[in-house]
């Protein structure tokens, strides 16, 4: 496993795309912090380009790296339901980042549970993690089904199994009241 972790760090840290388990589906990641990469995953999946991906992090603390500002009311909710499943819509004015929110000036951020994920993601950084299929088509339960979506267009397959698991919940905090719009 450590091999793996390695490979999986350098293809990460060099702009590569991955898909591999993460804490609920099977993901297409690459650095949240790396436009192109961000570009190449759109581009990949066919992703509507005006639609953001959630963003994997490692704590509450790298929400500073985008800018993000929450109230204390909000970091008292994110305390409760993170680490899990839950995936967060934030605001997120930097114009720096809108290779991120495509001008939805948001961004839905996870932290999640699993221990594994966690340890790369202090790492590697923050990661886009969209699930691994293009638009339109059903999430890919193991690399098999990832493959016939993506062949050589990504880097490296982490085979986890078979997942038969949902996406996260997606929850949008607006004018003081919890919105779940997954």
């Amino acid at each position: 496993m450590k091999d793996k972790s390695k490979k999986i760090i350098k293809v990460l840290k060099n702009g590569g795309i991955v898909v591999a388990p993460t804490d609920t589906i099977y993901g297409i990641l690459g650095s949240a912090l790396n436009k192109k990469t961000v570009e190449n995953i759109y581009k990949i999946r066919k992703r509507n380009p005006k639609k953001p991906f959630i963003i994997l992090i490692n704590s509450i603390t790298d929400l500073d790296l985008f800018k993000i500002k929450i109230r204390k009311k909000t970091k008292g909710f994110l305390k409760k339901v993170w680490p899990g499943k839950v995936s967060m819509i934030l605001p997120c004015p930097s114009a720096k980042f809108s290779y991120l929110h495509r001008g939805t000036k948001s961004l839905a951020f996870r932290l999640p549970k699993n221990k594994k994920l966690v340890a790369l993601l202090k790492q590697i950084g923050p990661l886009v993690a969209p699930s691994a299929n293009p638009e339109g088509f059903s999430s890919a339960k193991n690399t098999t089904e990832a493959k016939k979506y993506f062949g050589k267009k990504v880097d490296l397959y982490v085979n986890g199994g078979k997942i038969e698991s949902r996406p996260s919940k997606l929850i949008k905090i607006r004018s003081g009241k919890i919105e779940v719009l997954r």
